[in-house]
């Protein structure tokens, strides 16, 4: 491996950050509802950032694979929008430091990479790293969003229910940094916000919106977040309107109220939304119910997200 310090270059002037919690917000290959980007973006508009380390992009990107935008006018290029990567140090609303890694994830040379985030990590004394992620699941927009929490050791997480027992899923760098980190003996955890699968294309701030409650729960980071509560509101009632017009999309919808449902009252909870129900429909009924919805979303003059 060539030396991963050699792919980052460090601020001379770094602040006094204690030791920090580092949020790792990379885009990657699933970001079910965009409720990573929102999420980051929440945080860069409503607090002052201010890089402190930046990476070699070129020697992460596949420029071929993800090609970067060019403004043209008229006769000449205007812009260039460059990927970029970088950590940024924040402070939160009680004015607690703490670390942002956004940007693209890399294409190419993972392990050098994580290799170089670890030894970030280290060299500025973090405490604890936060990965955020969000995937489809199938679930109603009509519940409370869920999160799917995961950590190096089960005492950071604790209180979070299991949602999965065992599956492979394709790998991401924020993921396999988590592992390295936990084969280093140094914490972290992440968290994956549910998204209904049905609104995974569309931007879904609830998701968003439970990432950093999530962060602020096991960090004690004062985050804000009241932003996504107002839009989250706004889409909700949106997708309410749309799935009220098409039988197809209300009896789906209506299904997965029972499968949560069912799936809450075996955990113990209780849903005080949710009304009795007859029985749940079979695997097959679901599906075919999914699939025919999922094929009228997709229809040319449909909007997205409808």
């Amino acid at each position: 491996m060539l030396d991963p310090h050699e792919l980052y270059q460090l601020s001379d002037d770094l602040p006094d950050l204690g030791q920090p919690v580092l949020i790792q917000a990379l885009t990657g290959f699933v970001d079910a509802g965009n409720a990573t980007r929102l999420a980051r973006e929440q945080l860069l508009s409503s607090l002052e950032a201010r890089p402190i380390a930046t990476f070699d992009v070129d020697q992460l990107f596949d420029y071929r694979s993800r090609r970067p935008v060019m403004t043209f006018v008229e006769d000449h290029w205007e812009h260039y929008d460059a990927p970029e990567l970088a950590l940024h140090v924040l402070h939160d609303d009680d004015e607690t430091p703490f670390l942002l890694l956004t940007g693209p994830e890399p294409d190419l040379q993972w392990e050098r990479f994580t290799a170089a985030v670890a030894g970030l990590a280290a060299r500025l004394d973090v405490r604890l790293t936060v990965g955020l992620n969000s995937i489809p699941m199938a679930v109603p927009h009509t519940r409370p969003t869920g999160v799917t929490a995961h950590a190096t050791r089960p005492e950071l997480i604790a209180g979070y229910e299991p949602w999965l027992q065992r599956v492979q899923v394709p790998g991401s760098v924020g993921h396999l940094l988590e592992f390295r980190l936990g084969e280093q003996g140094r914490d972290a955890l992440g968290f994956a916000a549910h998204v209904p699968h049905y609104v995974a294309q569309a931007e879904y701030p609830a998701a968003a919106e439970m990432l950093l409650s999530s962060v602020s729960r096991s960090t004690g980071l004062l985050l804000p977040h009241d932003g996504l509560r107002a839009a989250a509101e706004v889409v909700r009632v949106e997708i309410d309107r749309q799935v009220a017009q098409t039988d197809d999309a209300a009896q789906l919808v209506q299904a997965l109220e029972e499968q949560y449902d069912a799936f809450a009252r075996g955990r113990g909870e209780k849903n005080l939304l949710a009304a009795e129900t007859g029985p749940l429909p079979t695997a097959d009924e679901l599906g075919a119910e999914l699939e025919r919805f999922l094929a009228e979303q997709t229809r040319p003059n449909d909007t997205p997200g409808s």
